[in-house]
């Protein structure tokens, strides 16, 4: 299987926050930013398998700043690391006032996938080649990240006991 870049995987998706999109407070409910995560992580987890994707994981995720009503949310995505079937997919979103032009980065997560075969079992996914300095620092804690989630799920179900 030919392995493939990082860039290969990258997704763009924005999105303009209306009213239906808001909470009692005014701002977005955390569910409509969930959402756009979601979905931009399939469509990079999917360039990257070339085949369907199921959502298995999202790590932490922190509110950092609340978003309003009107700001337009861009979520960046790309495949950070791959293992057989599964791969970490790393989203960055950003609220922006169009208006003004000011930008704040509001979250930051990471969303596991795995791709399927067409009877929707697991299958073989690419290796990710991390070139830059950066998709190799992206690459190396992404590996310990999953190697942190396997363990987790190990002790989860006692078959590390």
């Amino acid at each position: 299987m030919q392995p493939k870049h990082p860039r290969d995987s990258e997704t763009i998706m924005s999105e303009l926050m209306m009213p239906q999109h808001a909470n009692i407070m005014g701002n977005v409910f955390g569910g409509v930013i969930l959402s756009l995560v979601d979905r931009v992580a399939a469509v990079a987890a999917i360039r990257h398998a070339s085949k369907p994707c199921v959502t298995v994981s999202v790590d932490k995720v922190d509110f950092k700043e609340p978003i309003h009503v009107g700001e337009l949310l861009t979520a960046y995505a790309r495949v950070n690391f791959a293992g057989r079937s599964s791969m970490e997919v790393g989203v960055k979103i950003i609220a922006e006032n169009v208006l003004t032009g000011v930008r704040r980065h509001t979250n930051s997560c990471y969303v596991t996938y795995v791709a399927l075969d067409d009877q929707g079992v697991p299958t073989a996914v690419p290796p990710i080649v991390p070139e830059t300095a950066d998709e190799k620092r992206r690459y190396d804690r992404a590996s310990k990240r999953r190697a942190t989630r396997v363990m987790d799920r190990r002790y989860d179900t006692g078959a590390g006991e």
